[in-house]
């Protein structure tokens, strides 16, 4: 691709268009920006790129960008399917996405991840894993850092661990790692995707280039995993917790990769099954790619948790909240539930993805939840599953911060507020970050409430 003969549409300007924009000027290329939600970061982005020469489109121009744009460089937040893309399709036109970009540019060994659940964990343990190895390596992709925005000063001897979403997989053909990691596929993002077999679909490309030197990691206890394999040209090394197997597994309490014990399961720093799958998936990746056990045992003991997964905010009242905002679907909220070791209040709700919640509620049924509050826009559609599934523990209401509030009201001492919301954020948010900041502001400030109204008592 010569940039700078060619003219360039950037689609949606958060952070991976932000590093498609940058990138794109840096190599000469004739640059058109595009958001149809300019919120105060994209204004800044669109500030910094008109300085370089970049030129902002407005809604109208786009049939005319259309027809004198070589090619779209489409935000993981825009489906394939949206207008844009399909007029610059049914023109011919060239439609990538900046970690497609960042692909083809990288020189860095790739170690890449996808599946429904665990895949920023996993990819924070892969990384905590290659520095306690001494590796330089760097955490990019869906993690938060575009792969596009750190291709460039990476060189030969470094490693790249990327984690990879459906939206992402949308627009990347040209991606081969060395390792690629497949934690799991459960239902999600089905209002995008439409179908399971779509999506199944989707996180099979990620295998598409790999050949006989490369390896995939693949969970042995999911079946849709299992099916993905009869396809691979590259080999397979398997991850499991229920047998041993050709690769990673847990065997009487302790984690092995092939025939040697890498370290006692009791000695990881994160907790619960999910976890341990998330551990057994890094330890076989990390085993591929040449690192010395005592690294991996090292890091995996000692690393912390991930940002917004599991998160302890605070005990204030006797009431310990935790914040699980990436829980953004059904599966990864039923293994938060899993986790919570005490009566708890659950926080569901925001963006519906196209779940059916009735199989949610039948679990819930069966945990240690004793309420859930209800909010945000599908609020209705999870009442309804509740109404089917005969939970009668609910409370409807619509904003997010009445939604907190009511559910510390509700929690006794000894229980908890978890929220774990099963939806997406963006009918409030702009990412499962945000929610959950503003859910740990909202418990602080009511702990704070708490506190001064001891002290006036005392007083």
């Amino acid at each position: 691709m010569y940039f700078k003969n060619q003219k360039f549409l950037v689609a949606g300007l958060s952070r991976s268009g932000a590093a498609a924009c940058d990138f794109l000027l840096a190599r000469g290329a004739e640059v058109y920006m595009y958001d149809d939600v300019p919120d105060a970061a994209v204004q800044k982005t669109i500030a910094s790129m008109q300085a370089r020469g970049a030129q902002m489109a407005e809604r109208k121009d786009l049939p005319e960008l259309a027809a004198r744009c070589d090619v779209l460089v489409l935000s993981p937040g825009i489906p394939i399917d949206h207008e844009l893309p399909v007029a610059f399709r049914k023109k011919g036109k060239r439609i990538v996405g900046e970690s497609e970009l960042g692909c083809l540019y990288l020189r860095a060994a790739l170690v890449a991840v996808t599946g429904t659940n665990g895949k920023t964990t996993t990819v924070t343990m892969l990384d905590e894993i290659f520095r306690a190895a001494g590796e330089k390596s760097t955490a990019c992709g869906n993690i938060g850092l575009p792969l596009l925005a750190c291709a460039d000063r990476m060189d030969y001897d470094e490693i790249a661990v990327m984690e990879v979403s459906s939206f992402q997989l949308e627009t990347l053909t040209s991606i081969r790692p060395h390792v690629a990691v497949i934690t799991n596929i459960t239902e999600d993002h089905l209002n995008r995707h439409y179908s399971m077999e779509n999506y199944i679909f989707l996180k099979s490309k990620i295998l598409r280039n790999m050949r006989e030197s490369e390896y995939a990691v693949l969970n042995r206890d999911d079946e849709r995993v299992c099916g993905i394999a009869k396809d691979a040209r590259c080999r397979i090394r398997w991850f499991s917790v229920k047998e041993r197997t050709n690769g990673a597994f847990l065997y009487e309490g302790g984690l092995y990769f092939e025939n040697e014990k890498i370290m006692d399961a009791a000695d990881l720093s994160l907790k619960g099954e999910h976890n341990l799958k998330n551990a057994l998936a890094a330890i076989c990746a990390a085993k591929l790619m040449g690192v010395e056990s005592a690294a991996v045992a090292r890091a995996l003991s000692s690393m912390r948790g991930v940002r917004h997964r599991i998160e302890k905010v605070g005990e204030y009242g006797g009431v310990l909240y935790i914040n699980d905002s990436k829980g953004t679907n059904v599966d990864a909220t039923l293994n938060a539930v899993a986790n919570m070791d005490r009566e708890t209040v659950l926080l569901l709700g925001g963006k519906d993805k196209g779940y059916d919640y009735d199989a949610l509620f039948s679990r819930l049924k069966e945990s240690r939840v004793v309420q859930s509050v209800l909010y945000g826009e599908n609020r209705f559609k999870l009442f309804e599953s509740a109404v089917r599934a005969g939970e009668s523990r609910v409370t409807l209401c619509a904003d997010f911060s009445l939604a907190v509030k009511i559910a510390a009201m509700t929690a006794k001492p000894g229980q908890c507020v978890l929220l774990s919301p099963a939806s997406s954020s963006f009918d409030a948010f702009s990412g499962y970050e945000e929610r959950g900041e503003k859910f740990e502001e909202i418990v602080r400030s009511l702990g704070e409430r708490d506190d001064k109204l001891a002290y006036d008592r005392a007083e």
